[in-house]
Order: structure tokens, then C-alpha cells, then sequence
């Protein structure tokens, strides 16, 4: 059935190394399960009640683990990608504190409620344009240097913030990164847990991601680290707070004028979109499912799969649902079929029942007021990202059209923790680049546009804040 389904033998993949994969994928990930009602929970108006705000708390931590588990089952039934779904980092920031954030604080002053409509409005835009194969044709648009480039920015996103999640590097007021002055518990298990990891990549033994992080939540365990503690084991999940709780005709009425309406809901689709195509794209290349003329078999239906988790996240009570860069965990381990989503997402169910043991494996450790470390998965993420960079090797650095964009894109992703903002400075430079030399004809006119509405954003953005 398997066979059939997934098509492993044509892959040249097992179900065994698939359904570790899709482990490895998940425990590199789980920890948006907490993280994403934390952050959502600041958007809740300040005289709410603690019943009120436990009660979201646990809705979304429920809307998160079975959107995610929806939009999981989608990508790996539908386009056979071993690629995960669940809300994305970075958007939810945007949700809680710009649209639902005080006018004062330069936020819009949406109510969560009317967030959640707008989220959904956005993931409809996307969904009727993933039946046009809008969104295809601009991934096999996407130039080839720029593809290889995206992949290796991504790589070292992760690779970033899994130093940041090791608490290796912290805030500095000076060069805003630095090495962290001090030496922590927190810091020594993720080292440990890191020369473990590397050691067994060494060494070629099957399943050395999961193998370590696992050794490495054990390690925490030991009462000299403290660090990972048992919390339970059973936990019930609680939606009646959030399950259709979006507000759409509040998205209208909230009192923002339609210009902030219309200004929440492109800023929604277009991260969305742009953080999509860069995963995919980055992820495709270094699974090897980017084909020779550069296009990306079943765009369209990872497409509608990332679509449809945001329309269906929105209804249960999260923000924007989209494909996740720690899938190259799952990839890195040998994952190649959709089998793998389907193990990372019977993961997310299951934690919903038992969300305490799957916190012993995210857990966090505050290093300084506002900084926090997770010490188990970020030695999985500084790997990962060291085998994404592999793909710098493709970019044609012999054409300064081709190979200049391509840095600008690889460097933009970790300094601004933005996969859509390196994409849009690649293709503006790129444009600009191939019009000055007069070779506009080297790529599709798609293109162009796009640079053309990254720079729009990009003005439009900056005048914003000077003003």
C-alpha cells in the first residue's frame, strides 16, 4: 500500500528510513507548539481574564498541533514532498504584535478575532490562486542561481537560529549578534549534544539526527544539566475558545480604514507566499526534487497543501500555516516521499494528548529576559544547515548577473530572519542587474513583476516608518 501510495522504490527510500524521517522532522519542529500561544497570547486585549487566557492558551495549542497535522497529511498525500506545515515563525509575530498591536505602538489595533479573519481571507486569496497555477509558474520561474541560493540562505537561517537556540549567540548592543560571554548549562548540553550529532554523521549511522537529539534530551535529564524535566504525561486538549472564533466581517469593521484592511491582508498573502516558494524551493534542491530545467514536479499541489492549512488554521484559531525549513531535518535523515509527512503528522496528534512529554524535547531555557535557548533541537538545526549550504556549489560564479543576486539572497535570509525578504532583494538585484547588461531575456517576465512589487513594498515599507 505504501509502495503505491508514495512510490518508495522509485524514490530509492524504505518505509523504516521514511518514518524516522518523519520523526526526525517532527522533534526539530515541535517546539511551535508552545511557542505559538505564547506569542498569540499577547495579542489578547490586557484586561482578559486568567480563566479566559488559560483557555486560549490551550486552544491554541490544539488549533496548532491539528492544523499542522492537516496541512502535514495534505503536502505528503497530495504532492508526495516529505515537507511539514504548521504556523510559521515570524507571522505570528506579525499577527500579535503589528495587526493586533496598538495604534500607538505603530500596530493596526485589530481584535485577535478579526487577525484570525484576515489570516483567512489571505489563505483564500492564496487557495483560488493555487487552482491557476499561479503560484507554479512562479516557482519554475524562479532562475536557477536564485534557487540554489535560496537553498543555501536557508541553511544558514537555520543554522542561525540554531546557534541562537544553543544559546551560543545572543543579543549584542554593539554588532546586534555576539557570542554569548557566558557559559550555561543550557549551552554545554546543546555542545554536547552537537559533537554527538556530528559524530554520528561521521560515522554514517542511520537516523543520526533523531538518535542524538534524543541522546541529548536524556543528557538534560541528568540532575547536574536539570534542564529537561518530567511535566506529566496525559494532557486534553480545549478548543471551545478559539474553534471559529475568527471575526471575517470584523476584518471590515474594526475601525482601521480600509487601506490598514488592505495593507494586513497582502502583507498576510505576500510573506505567505514568498516564505512557501523560498521552502520549497530551497528544500526541493537539496532533496534533489528540483528537475534539470529547474522546475518543481507538483508545485501545484504542495501549493494548494500550504494554502489550505492557513484557511483551515484560521478556522480552528491560529495564524498563517505554512511549509517549515526544519523539514530539511526529516530530509537530511533520508526522508524523500510523502510517508514522512505522514509520520510527522500522526506526531502531531499524538501531542495532543501527550503535549507534556513532547515539551521535555522543546524545552526552553531563558538565558536572559526575553532570550531563550532550546537546547535539544539546536544541534539538528546547525547540522541541517551545513548540508543546505552544499548547494552554493551550483551558483554560476563566472556571471556577476547571476552570481551577485544570488549572494544578495543568501545573505539577506539569516541578517534579517526573512525568507521572503532575501527572495525580494534577489529579485530586484537580479531585474537590475539583467537590464543594465541588456539580458532581461535570460528569465521569465514573471520575474520582473515581482521585483517590481518588492520594490513597491520595499518603498512603500520604508515610508511607512520615516513617516
Amino acid at each position: 500500500m505504501f509502495e503505491k501510495i508514495f512510490k518508495l522504490k522509485e524514490n530509492n527510500t524504505t518505509v523504516s528510513t521514511e518514518l524516522m524521517a518523519g520523526a526526525t522532522t517532527f522533534v526539530t519542529m515541535c517546539y511551535i507548539i508552545f511557542v505559538q500561544p505564547i506569542i498569540l497570547s499577547d495579542a489578547l486585549p490586557k484586561d482578559i481574564s486568567a480563566a479566559d487566557k488559560e483557555a486560549f492558551i490551550l486552544g491554541v495549542i490544539a488549533a496548532t498541533c491539528i492544523a499542522s497535522a492537516i496541512a502535514t497529511f495534505l503536502m505528503g498525500f497530495l504532492a508526495n514532498y516529505p515537507i511539514a506545515l504548521a504556523p510559521a515563525m515570524g507571522h505570528n509575530a506579525f499577527f500579535a504584535y503589528t495587526v493586533c498591536g496598538a495604534a500607538a505602538a505603530g500596530g493596526f489595533g485589530f481584535g485577535w478575532n478579526a487577525a484570525l479573519g484576515a489570516v483567512f481571507i489571505s489563505g483564500c486569496i492564496f487557495l483560488i490562486l493555487s487552482f491557476f497555477g499561479f503560484r507554479e509558474k512562479l516557482v519554475n520561474a524562479i532562475p536557477r542561481s536564485i534557487k540554489h541560493a535560496i537553498a543555501v540562505g536557508i541553511g544558514l537561517l537555520i543554522a542561525l537560529v540554531g546557534l541562537e537556540y544553543a544559546g551560543l549567540v545572543v543579543p549584542s548592543p554593539g554588532t546586534h549578534i555576539g557570542l554569548n560571554p557566558e557559559i550555561s548549562a543550557a549551552v554545554v548540553l546543546a555542545l554536547i549534544g552537537l559533537a554527538i550529532m556530528s559524530m554520528l554523521f561521521a560515522l554514517k549511522v542511520r537516523g543520526a539526527i533523531l538518535i542524538a537529539t534524543l541522546a541529548t534530551a536524556i543528557i538534560g535529564a541528568i540532575p547536574v544539566f536539570g534542564i529537561v524535566k518530567y511535566s506529566g504525561l496525559v494532557s486534553l486538549p480545549n478548543m471551545s475558545y478559539t474553534l471559529f472564533a475568527l471575526d471575517i466581517p470584523g476584518v471590515f469593521s474594526s475601525g482601521t480604514g480600509i487601506a490598514a484592511v488592505i495593507i494586513v491582508i497582502f502583507v498576510f498573502f505576500f510573506l505567505d507566499l514568498f516564505d512557501t516558494v523560498g521552502t520549497l524551493v530551497g528544500i526541493g534542491e537539496r532533496a534533489g526534487f528540483v528537475k534539470e530545467d529547474g522546475t518543481l514536479p507538483r508545485a501545484r499541489q504542495a501549493l494548494f497543501s500550504d494554502a489550505a492549512g492557513t484557511v483551515i488554521g484560521a478556522g480552528l484559531g491560529t495564524s498563517t500555516v505554512t511549509s517549515y525549513i526544519e523539514s530539511a531535518a526529516g530530509v537530511a535523515s533520508g526522508g524523500r516521499t510523502g510517508l514522512c509527512n505522514i509520520a510527522t503528522g500522526i506526531l502531531f496528534l499524538v501531542a495532543l494528548f501527550f503535549s507534556p512529554i513532547v515539551k521535555m524535547v522543546g524545552v526552553s531555557v531563558m538565558l536572559s529576559p526575553g532570550v531563550f535557548a532550546y537546547p535539544v533541537i539546536a544541534p539538528a538545526l546547525i547540522l541541517v544547515g551545513s548540508m543546505m549550504a552544499k548547494s552554493v556549489l551550483k551558483i554560476d560564479w563566472d556571471d556577476p548577473t547571476e552570481y551577485i543576486p544570488a549572494f544578495i539572497t543568501i545573505i539577506i535570509m539569516p541578517a534579517t530572519f526573512n525568507i521572503a525578504m532575501g527572495i525580494g532583494f534577489g529579485f530586484v538585484a537580479y531585474t537590475l542587474l539583467k537590464l543594465v547588461t541588456g539580458r532581461l531575456k535570460d528569465s521569465s517576465p514573471l520575474i520582473y513583476v515581482f521585483a517590481g512589487l518588492f520594490l513597491i513594498f520595499f518603498i512603500a515599507r520604508y515610508a511607512v516608518n520615516i513617516g
